[in-house]
């Protein structure tokens, strides 16, 4: 299932050297439902937290991994539905695609148009956009692209703006990129700059920086001193450094990483040691600051997500690449709050614990983890 992403060229930059934007859920929100889902004999399904299967697999593919205001989305052949915690459909499989439930509405495709459903699958926003964020309404706001022109992998000259939950435009297309809103604040992006708007489209922090993140917990990462040559092959990019600012725009903790991502339970990843490679800093090494910038896990990993529920995934012996939750080899493990290793590294990936449970993966088979590092469901494809 094929997820809708802003696919500009900055953005696409900013997501190869920052995050990747996967179902380890940096965009998605998440809820308490008991249910994850798994992959056997090519079939997706639900099993709950003792590793028991709620939901026989027979899912071509699934969106966004979770339930999301108690329906999560579906594929059967090349039609997407949405089914509720007994795997009954609610929303017959009829759309291209379709993206998690957010403040009641869903963002679905149809014949290359996006629109809005509300939980019976009516449409409360007729498919009209050529592109949505896929994190849909935040806020009570959703941003939409319009426009441009394919060339190869990227889209050029598409402008995106915010509707509100009618498909009124209350902010219009006018930025190059942008985000969702978050403590009533949206990061977005015209030329080269990207700044922070409220939600009637009036600037807050004026656009001034190379990247910019979200905010989280009252922070948000920045870039400056980027650069990117786009009339290069392959691009030609210095990375510049990567700080927080608060919500006025002033510098909280000075630009002084090669790469940083966002705070998560009080804690965020930093990237510090690397060499420019192509687009990318290699050889350095992530670690963990606190809101006043002081570090309180020393560089030492080669790859790091975010905190969640004590414990953070961690890359060790593998090639660091500045990219949060990628890295060359290596094999991933999880450490508590003070750097403590909590499960030795052994998987070939790892995401973030949610209801006490984490998602593994070695080689291709995909399996779940309780913190005690035990197998709840071995790794299955």
């Amino acid at each position: 299932m094929k997820i809708k992403y802003l696919f500009t060229i900055s953005l696409l930059v900013f997501l190869i050297c920052l995050v990747s934007c996967d179902t380890k859920g940096k965009d998605v929100k998440k809820e308490s439902t008991g249910l994850f889902p798994f992959k056997q004999n090519g079939k997706w399904g639900y099993i709950n937290k003792k590793g028991e299967i709620v939901i026989n697999p027979q899912f071509d593919d699934i969106n966004y991994f979770y339930f999301s205001e108690g329906l999560a989305p579906v594929k059967i052949g090349n039609r997407c539905g949405y089914i509720d915690k007994t795997g009954k459909y609610i929303i017959n499989p009829q759309f291209d695609d379709a993206c998690h439930f957010s403040e009641g509405l869903a963002a679905v495709e149809v014949g290359g148009k996006w629109g809005y459903i509300d939980k019976t699958g009516k449409y409360v926003i007729n498919p009209q956009f050529d592109e949505v964020y896929s994190y849909g309404f935040s806020e009570g706001l959703a941003a939409v692209g319009i426009g441009g022109e394919k060339k190869g992998l990227f889209v050029e000259g598409r402008k995106w703006g915010y509707i509100d939950k009618t498909g009124k435009y209350v902010i219009n297309p006018q930025f190059d990129s942008a985000s969702f809103f978050s403590l009533g604040l949206a990061a977005v992006a015209v030329g080269k700059r990207e700044g922070y708007i409220d939600k009637t489209g009036k600037y807050v922090i004026n656009p001034q920086f190379d990247s910019a993140f979200s905010f989280s917990e009252g922070l948000a990462a920045v870039a400056i001193g980027r650069e990117i040559k786009y009339d290069s092959i392959p691009l030609e990019i210095k990375l510049g450094r990567y700080g927080y600012i608060d919500k006025t725009g002033r510098y909280v903790i000075n630009p002084q990483f090669d790469s940083a991502y966002n705070f998560h339970d009080g804690l965020a990843a930093v990237y510090t040691g690397g060499k420019q490679n192509y687009f990318r800093a290699e050889g350095g090494k992530w670690g963990y600051i606190d809101r006043t910038g002081k570090y309180v896990i020393n560089p030492q990993f080669d790859g790091a997500s975010s905190f969640s529920e004590g414990l953070a995934a961690v890359n060790i012996g593998g090639k660091g690449t500045g990219t949060p939750l990628l890295a060359e080899g290596g094999k991933w493990g999880y450490i508590d709050r003070t750097g403590k290793i909590s499960i030795n590294p052994q998987f070939d990936d790892a995401g973030s614990f949610k209801e006490g449970l984490a998602e593994i993966k070695i080689g291709d088979k995909m399996g779940y983890i309780d913190k005690t590092g035990r197998y709840v469901w071995k790794p299955t494809d």
